[in-house]
């Protein structure tokens, strides 16, 4: 049995272990993962850039990738501690946003302030328990390339956004957006569509938007 086994299969190890890595009660790894552990695990592509003020909750048991010509905002948080977090080449997360995993953001990608992209969901159903102590479950988000999303705008846990959408700033999005669509509202309901034989977007009447 290797290390790592032995690891998983001792709750007691597991947990030194963990403490190692992240102090009690935090989401942030330890300066020394931070310095001399994530940077042999996870990728960054040339001419990319994290700015300062980023908050990087990154640990090394899941991926966290950045593409090239790509730039994280200040005061943006990635936290990849339940699932990877996957960011595409010439992509930019604006101001202020937070990506909790699994996230996987395509290239040409732009996400303005104040963005929410959270893959996980906590478990609340055992009312014998606070809810922070019942674990998370978690349903990967992918945003596909050429898309943008507005500022302040959620998407939720399980939520495709297709290629070269549109989602209007403020959106809350619950379901998948078809690819060259425009989205709107909370819930973000599809208002246009790229029609690819009149070369036009096109609005989607209120039948339509049942349907979709």
């Amino acid at each position: 049995m290797g290390l790592k086994e032995k690891v998983k299969g001792s709750q007691g190890l597991k947990s030194f272990v963990y403490w190692l890595i992240v102090p009690k009660n935090q989401a942030r790894p330890r300066l020394w993962v931070q310095w001399f552990v994530n940077p042999f695990y996870h990728k960054k592509g040339k001419r990319s850039r994290i700015c300062r003020r980023t908050r990087m909750d990154v640990l090394p048991w899941n991926t966290f990738e950045l593409g090239s010509d790509s730039t994280i905002e200040d005061f943006s948080t990635i936290n990849n501690g339940v699932g990877a977090v996957k960011i595409g080449s010439r992509t930019r997360i604006g101001l202020g946003n937070t990506l909790i995993g699994p996230v996987t953001i395509g290239d040409d990608v732009r996400l303005a302030q104040n963005v929410v992209l959270s893959g996980l969901n906590h478990n609340y159903e055992d009312v014998s328990q606070p809810i922070h102590a019942q674990g998370v479950s978690t349903s990967p988000i992918v945003v596909e390339a050429e898309t943008w999303i507005g500022a302040n705008t959620v998407v939720v846990a399980g939520v495709t956004i297709g290629r070269h959408s549109i989602v209007a700033g403020g959106s809350v999005v619950t379901k998948d957006v078809p690819p060259y669509s425009v989205v709107v509202g909370n819930p973000a309901r599809v208002v246009k569509r790229y029609n690819a034989e009149t070369k036009t977007w096109e609005r989607v009447n209120q039948k339509k938007l049942v349907a979709v």
